[in-house]
């Protein structure tokens, strides 16, 4: 399994339009993609700052495809509620360390 770690900073007018973006345009186009498996977004409880979102998937060939095909229209949909670019980084997860999250996710 891997893992897309995306990071960005919402404009603070803009914020419940961004969630309701995802919520409705984001997400479906990512549960099209093969090899997605869910998001995890991370805010801030106290201050709106840097937004953290966690892409899982089952393999790196499909977020290299997702990232080649699909992505710069999931960037555009998202450019305007944001400050600053996104940014990522992609991490292999470690499953033998986290077994029950696994199982949860598979049933």
């Amino acid at each position: 399994m891997f893992a897309r770690i995306l990071e960005f900073v919402p404009k603070m007018e803009k914020k419940d339009e961004l969630i309701s973006v995802v919520k409705k345009e984001i997400l479906p186009i990512l549960k099209k993609q093969p090899g997605f498996v869910d998001i995890l977004p991370f805010v801030p409880e106290e201050t709106i700052d840097r937004i953290l979102v966690v892409s899982l998937w089952t393999e790196k060939r499909h977020i290299e495809h997702y990232m080649k095909e699909t992505f710069p229209n999931v960037e555009r949909i998202l450019k305007p509620y944001l400050t600053t670019p996104i940014t990522w980084k992609l991490h292999r997860v470690e499953t033998t360390l986290c077994e029950h999250f696994i199982q949860a996710m598979a049933a």
